[in-house]
């Protein structure tokens, strides 16, 4: 799901100080395998409660001495209640877990790392990575999304334009854009983004070649000349007035000027499915391609997992339900009704529920797909990137000078974890 690079960066110096006081609990009802658990389940999104509850209801069916309670808390206040819970003593026996975040929570010992062998094989490698701290894994993966770009057929047709091609290149992406914008309709090729890196900037440094941060985590990516590169494709698109400035996409987001008619193509994730046919204008207007090849093809991946709270009191079924939500049998349920399951040949019901659309590209985009960057404190350079770049997108300054003090701010940065 799309990550907001804030990230809740204020809850983490609360998080940090309660390390020595996250170790394991000890499972009250491991005396006793018969004894009734209820477990309680931290989830974000309300969109997904009704699967989640569903797939709670199948678990006990198998485990009827095991019920589970979802509690759902909103994105916007999903990490600061969480870290409030955690200091207190309080957070949910399981709950949803994003890369950003991982390493901090790991490291801290606010969640456990997973007890026995699993086989990760049947997940996407990238994610699997992306949840394993010092060479044990956390959690499970539950979904998964790439990135592609939506486009409007409608028009594309009306600029007889042909419509973009699993092979095209950034030359296509930009003769494409040069074509559909239209100054005079108020109408724009594309949106160069700034603050949703997954579906920006992270892709086309990577398609240049470049990098975020370095494979140890020590090491700033931002003033090698490929990531310069793919922050320059955005530049240049408001440059060339291609999109539109930045304070326009501050007025009215992207995504709003996608759905007003206003973008011809939008950088976006799995995630939009549902947005963009359920709404009103988009139905039936768009379909979605791969990302446009740069030096190399590449795709940001990231995905949600399910972990265990350190303290805990019922170990022993937090990872029983953990082990039945990245199953099989639950990954099939969750593709019917939820995003992209993580679990590996069961994403068909996922591309099936919209024919009309050629989702099968953002499965096609994990072979070369790239983890989300992140390190220890991965907001806190999260927030110099905002703060750096933005300068570049205003014009304020050239992109390599404000990339280059970005590179020195996050080192500066990454020394300190």
């Amino acid at each position: 799901m799309r990550l907001s690079k804030r990230l809740s960066a204020l809850l983490l110096g609360g998080l940090l100080a309660v390390s020595a006081c996250s170790g394991g609990g000890d499972d009250k009802s491991a005396a006793d395998p018969n004894a009734k658990v209820t477990l309680s389940y931290g989830v974000w999104d309300a969109n997904q409660k009704p699967v989640m509850e569903a797939l709670a209801t199948e678990f006990t069916k198998t485990h009827p001495n095991i019920t589970v309670q979802v509690q759902l808390t909103p994105w916007a206040d999903y990490w600061t209640k969480l870290k409030a819970a955690v200091t207190g003593g309080a957070a949910p026996d399981v709950f949803w877990m994003n890369g950003p975040n991982f390493q901090l929570y790991a490291s801290n010992k606010v969640i456990a790392p997973m007890p026995g062998q699993a086989d990760l094989s049947v997940y996407p490698k990238p994610l699997t990575d992306l949840y394993t701290f010092e060479g044990k894994p956390y959690g499970l993966p539950k979904d998964m999304d790439t990135v592609g770009v939506w486009y409007n057929k409608t028009l594309f047709d009306a600029k007889k334009v042909p419509y973009p091609k699993d092979d095209w290149t950034w030359a296509d992406f930009k003769d494409a854009t040069a074509k559909l914008t239209d100054a005079s309709k108020g109408i724009y090729g594309t949106a160069a983004q700034l603050g949703s890196f997954q579906e920006y900037q992270y892709d086309t440094i990577a398609q240049a070649g470049g990098y975020v941060i370095s494979p140890d985590g020590k090491k700033s990516g931002y003033d090698d000349r490929k990531t310069i590169a793919g922050l320059t494709f955005w530049t240049d698109l408001i440059k060339n007035k291609q999109s539109p400035d930045l304070k326009t996409m501050t007025d009215t987001t992207p995504i709003q000027l996608f759905e007003a008619g206003k973008i011809a193509m939008y950088w976006g994730g799995s995630w939009n499915v549902s947005e963009f046919t359920a709404n009103t204008y988009t139905k039936g207007k768009v379909d979605v391609a791969p990302l446009p090849r740069g030096e190399k093809q590449a795709t940001i991946i990231h995905g949600v997992a399910n972990v265990v709270s350190g303290k805990t009191e019922h170990p022993d079924q937090a990872w029983e339900f953990v082990k039945y939500l990245g199953s099989k049998d639950a990954a099939e349920i969750l593709g019917q009704k939820g995003p992209i399951p993580a679990y590996n040949g069961t994403q068909t019901a996922w591309v099936k529920a919209h024919p009309e659309l050629k989702l099968q590209t953002f499965l096609d985009s994990v072979s070369y797909a790239v983890p989300f960057p992140v390190s220890k404190n991965t907001a806190a350079w999260n927030e110099a990137e905002l703060t750096y770049l933005t300068k570049a997108w205003t014009g304020e300054e050239p992109i390599d000078k404000a990339a280059t003090d970005l590179a020195q701010a996050m080192n500066s940065l990454l020394a300190k974890e």
